[in-house]
């Protein structure tokens, strides 16, 4: 039987080739070149858009640990990144146009991959299928996921706030507490004077955008306008929305700050903290400048930096169980479209999407990685249920028992059990 790979991307082909080096048979079904998106400009299977750049190599960095896990488990597009890398400092660099070339070219080798260039408008009635169609899918094709899906779990637009790392934020400039209601701690708040908000004000409002590419020209929502547009309608219109100090006293002084940003936690140790309301696109450079410029963040780590820009992802933990559709089990999502952010964070769940089909097929039960690991904490965050499903890069913050550890320890202890999981997938599909 071919299980069949809807899009011809990291994903996708990663799923491709990990079905057919583990013994399966997979045909891929890519559009490109009989039809083109805005993005891509080749026929190239895995072409990299946005960017040169597979961030750091480091262990010590989570992008790097994740790209080691991959090296470890044998996946395609780290082989020929590495092929293909050239001179980048600490990160991984690669030519993009040998990258593309030599991905199609053993995509197209393989003897137990079939590649149909050809659109597929409709999710097939029958068989094993992956849908990795990434985040600029096809209206006709959107239009039958989100049939399959449910008219409300798909998503065509980002509206992203940072997430930052909760050992880096200063408490003794922040307060827990929540609007009218003494004694709850639901939100971190960081307090900050009128000299102090108008400096954040000043640069805010000069900080450099990131330019949106002719096809991300989407209109903003009011209900998510990037921070740096809120401001540009005045300076008192943060202080009636997202920095509104109405309702708290700093419980150091008793009164009522000028401004106020919110954090939520991300999680229940308080590893991650979300800057509610703060979906922007300034630069990443520029994020760490103008909101470092709030007391409390002086010495902020991000986890995560804020964007607003189109793409097409489920809400994964409303629809899908691990991989699979719960409406019809045979049907698997790979890549962006399940909700990571990242050329690395998708190619790491079209692996999985990959071995997860083959156990199907083979009427075996599939268990990922631990999510003491990179692969493992990104498959748990897209099936754990929260109000505010939004796409997420690999981090630190979302490994299983990383608070205060040391990143070596951290890095050591994840590869050791991809291993041993890699292990169990070659017994369990030998």
């Amino acid at each position: 039987m071919e299980i069949r790979i809807i899009g011809g991307g990291l994903a996708g082909s990663e799923a491709a080739y990990q079905i057919a080096r583990l013994g399966g048979h997979a045909v891929l079904y890519e559009m490109r070149p009989v039809s083109r998106t805005p993005a891509h400009k080749t026929g190239y299977l895995s072409e990299l858009v946005c960017s040169n750049s597979l961030k750091s190599k480091e262990l010590t960095n989570a992008h790097g640990l994740l790209k080691a896990e991959l090296r470890l488990l044998g996946a395609l597009m780290l082989e020929v990144a590495d092929e293909c890398a050239i001179p980048g400092g600490k990160a991984l660099v690669v030519d993009r146009s040998r990258f593309g070339e030599r991905v199609t070219s053993a995509i197209l080798g393989h003897p137990r991959i079939r590649v149909v260039r050809e659109e597929k408008t409709d999710l097939p009635q029958d068989g094993i299928v992956i849908v990795a169609t990434g985040p600029l899918t096809a209206p006709i094709l959107s239009e039958r996921i989100r049939a399959a899906t449910g008219m409300t779990n798909l998503h065509f637009f980002d509206a992203i706030s940072p997430i930052l790392d909760g050992d880096s934020i200063d408490m003794s400039r922040a307060f827990f507490g929540t609007r009218y209601a003494p004694g709850c701690d639901d939100y971190l708040n960081c307090p900050l004077t009128r000299q102090e908000y108008e400096v954040f004000y000043d640069a805010l409002r000069l900080a450099e955008r990131v330019d949106l590419k002719e096809f991300e020209e989407t209109p903003y929502f009011e209900g998510c306008l990037p921070i740096e547009v809120m401001a540009e309608r005045g300076t008192h219109t943060l202080l009636f929305g997202p920095m509104k100090p109405v309702g708290l006293a700093d419980k150091r002084t008793g009164c009522e700050p000028h401004a106020v940003l919110q954090l939520r936690r991300e999680d229940a140790p308080g590893n991650m903290y979300n800057m509610v309301g703060f979906q922007t696109k300034l630069t990443y450079p520029e994020q760490e400048r103008v909101f470092r410029l709030i007391p409390a963040l002086r010495e902020a780590r991000f986890f995560r930096y804020g964007s607003i820009h189109r793409n097409t992802f489920i809400n994964s933990p409303s629809v899908l169980r691990g991989l699979q559709l719960r409406t019809d089990g045979r049907i698997f999502f790979a890549g962006q479209i399940t909700g990571v952010e990242g050329y690395m964070e998708s190619t790491a769940m079209g692996l999985l999407s990959g071995v997860a089909a083959l156990y199907y097929e083979r009427g075996k039960e599939f268990e990922g990685p631990e999510p003491t690991t990179c692969v493992g904490a990104l498959y748990r965050y897209i099936g754990t249920e929260r109000t505010d499903f939004q796409p997420m890069n690999v981090n630190f913050g979302l490994l299983e028992g990383y608070h205060k550890r040391k990143k070596e320890m951290v890095a050591e202890r994840a590869l050791s059990a991809i291993a041993k999981w890699k292990e169990r997938v070659a017994e369990d599909l030998q």
